[in-house]
């Protein structure tokens, strides 16, 4: 007796598990992409751990695309690099490769940062960036804070040009969405941003954010004489090719997978006929 009742408890609760695999599956296999879990962080904001370059330039680009670019976001890999390596609207201009993305966005994931988004129906992966969630960013520091991280220290005029296309602040002078905006960041228990001394034959200070540390003077002088400002329509323009350049990669994607189906299509139908 105590043997079948031992054996009636555990065909039940192979049952029950059953059962809750089967219901598991079903609502995973509904979506079309699954994101990547992630470390239980609390909600809410949270202090970061000081960031490298590559990561400063990974996530800025995510945190860009995403405002930029949505129609094409989250970014496969190849779109990342492309993001990356960008030779307009970006300070300094890298040539990295993807060992070198992929070991940051591993650092960023690790960090609660940057989550994957797999796919279920055999294309790329993507990336998209969690940073806005970990540091309760509003839209206006999304923009402001995406800028200062993929070009590097700039003035206040020089964030008003950039971030037109990420968000539309008001006009000139004290008191305005950009200013505040910047106060804001700055003025965090964490602050995020910090308004620079004006170096040798600057007119304008300079603001830089404070994820990867304060910045060395080094990086204020390179930023200050990479590019002039006019730059607002090339950085439109690249996010428009950009575009263009992620929905070509899913088309071919896309293409290949069609070629294969319809190749095993043809191998399975031969195989009937003789």
């Amino acid at each position: 007796m105590p043997a079948t009742m031992a054996t009636h408890t555990a065909n039940m609760a192979r049952a029950k598990y059953q059962g809750s695999a089967r219901g598991m599956s079903q609502l995973a296999g509904s979506a079309h992409w699954a994101s990547s879990t992630s470390p239980p962080y609390a909600a809410g904001p949270m202090a970061l751990p000081e960031l490298t370059p590559v990561q400063v330039r990974v996530v800025g680009c995510l945190l860009e695309k995403e405002l930029a670019t949505p129609d094409v976001y989250p970014l496969t890999m190849n779109g990342l690099l492309a993001a990356c390596n960008q030779s307009t609207n970006r300070h300094p201009v890298v040539r990295y490769e993807e060992p070198t993305v992929s070991n940051a966005i591993e650092n960023l994931r690790a960090s609660g940062l940057v989550r994957v988004v797999y796919s279920r129906s055999n294309r790329a992966d993507r990336y998209r960036q969690v940073l806005d969630e970990r540091l309760d960013l509003d839209a206006a520091e999304r923009a402001v804070l995406a800028m200062l991280l993929v070009r590097g220290p700039q003035t206040v005029a020089d964030l008003r040009a950039r971030t037109a296309r990420l968000h539309a602040f008001g006009g000139e002078g004290e008191g305005t969405d950009l200013e505040a905006t910047l106060a804001r960041l700055a003025a965090r228990a964490e602050p995020l941003a910090l308004q620079l001394d004006r170096g040798p034959g600057q007119k304008e200070p300079r603001w830089a954010h404070l994820l990867a540390g304060p910045p060395s003077p080094d990086d204020v002088a390179g930023a200050a004489t990479a590019a002039p400002v006019g730059g607002a329509s090339a950085a439109g323009r690249a996010d428009r090719l950009h575009g263009v350049e992620e929905a070509v990669e899913e088309l071919r994607a896309e293409l290949a997978r069609v070629r294969a189906d319809h190749a095993a299509l043809v191998e399975r139908l031969r195989d009937l006929l003789e």
